[in-house]
């Protein structure tokens, strides 16, 4: 695909990516050409254990969270002009989170606490300054996720440790959460659900289970906020010989060591814009599983398989619907793939990185 042009009094559409080095406590950033391809650009210090990261909806400002105590959420002002990052704040948060969200009106940072068994919100300021957390809501083992719907009216908070998914409402004005009724969804035990994204005309959410490696298809009313199991699919190729695994103590944690070379342990996933395709990584064999979705009943149809970056924990699809980026937890560069018509994955591009790459964002400037 050419890249399109820049002519004097029209702006040139831009995009670029930035990736979380847990193990270097940095961001990297990169700015993707029209076809794809990546230019690295300067790596931004954050802290050890910096993962989570998520855009403010006006694309203002990139959040990143870093686990280490004093834990705490990073806020940097996006150029967008060279997608430059620049610190302008650092505010507390509850506990280490492996997944924050900022909602739909960018007032407010949602974040769910594995270790913590908690979600939180925080108040964001117009200069993009977060504040003291204004809600602490103690949940399930192991909240693992936190996202809106596409209305902000409703919040969804996968659990790993207890097979369930809390489902709260959301008022947008106080940023205030209350349990929805029923307050939560429970899946089969031992699925460990982790991931959740919402389709665009929300009218579907999908959750990937890390020690199952099932994606599962719930249809959500839009009128309640409420969420019904659909289907499931399993995101490994049908020859996989990985078993199912059961989860895993954190570094530092204790717990009895045993092997996992051969369990399960599936990391993300995300659609394509447009809600043809579905994408779900697996980090033990270190693919993206692809399928296939039906925008009518929201079921998938497993595609394929592609060997991606070693360890893959987090990536992301360019609005544009045609490229994906992929990091990996024990790979030291980045991945760039151009979508097929037919939803496999064709490699572009590696790029170098930092140690212990975890996570993904995507802006893109009209």
């Amino acid at each position: 695909m050419p890249t399109r042009i820049a002519t004097a009094g029209a702006a040139r559409a831009t995009t670029y990516v930035y990736v979380s080095n847990g193990g270097d406590g940095d961001i990297s950033t990169y700015t993707m050409a029209g076809d794809g391809t990546l230019k690295p650009g300067m790596r931004v210090a954050a802290g050890t254990l910096v993962s989570p990261m998520s855009v403010s909806p006006d694309k203002r400002f990139l959040f990143a969270a870093v686990r280490t105590k004093p834990c705490r959420a990073i806020t940097y002002a996006i150029d967008r002009r060279t997608g430059a990052l620049a610190q302008v704040g650092v505010g507390p948060l509850a506990e280490s989170f492996p997944y924050i969200c900022v909602d739909k009106t960018g007032r407010y940072l949602l974040g769910a606490s594995y270790s913590g068994s908690l979600v939180s919100v925080n108040p964001i300021g117009k200069n993009g300054k977060v504040g003291n957390p204004k809600q602490v809501v103690p949940t399930g083992r192991n909240a693992h996720a936190i996202i809106t719907d596409k209305t902000n009216r409703y919040v969804f908070v996968p659990h790993l440790g207890t097979d369930q998914i809390f489902q709260f409402r959301f008022d947008a004005k106080t940023g205030k959460l209350t349990a929805n009724t029923p307050p939560l969804v429970q899946l089969k035990a031992g699925h460990g659900p982790r991931h959740i994204i919402v389709s665009n005309d929300n009218k579907f959410a999908y959750v990937l289970t890390e020690m199952s490696g099932i994606v599962i298809t719930l249809a959500l009313d839009r009128k309640t906020g409420l969420l019904t199991a659909v289907s499931e699919t399993s995101a490994l190729p049908p020859d996989s010989t990985l078993r199912p695994g059961a989860p895993r103590v954190p570094a530092g944690q204790g717990g009895t060591p045993r092997d996992v070379s051969n369990d399960i342990w599936a990391s993300d996933l995300h659609l394509t814009p447009d809600g043809t395709f579905l994408y779900a990584a697996e980090r033990t064999s270190s693919t993206l599983g692809a399928f296939s979705v039906d925008a009518a009943t929201g079921r998938l149809t497993y595609l394929s398989s592609t060997p991606v970056e070693k360890q893959p924990r987090g990536f992301r699809i360019h609005p544009n619907g045609k490229f994906l980026v992929v990091s990996g937890e024990l790979s030291e560069t980045i991945s760039v793939y151009a979508i097929e018509a037919n939803g496999g994955l064709g490699l572009l591009q590696k790029c170098p990185t930092g140690k212990n790459a975890t996570w993904v964002e995507i802006v893109s400037f009209e």
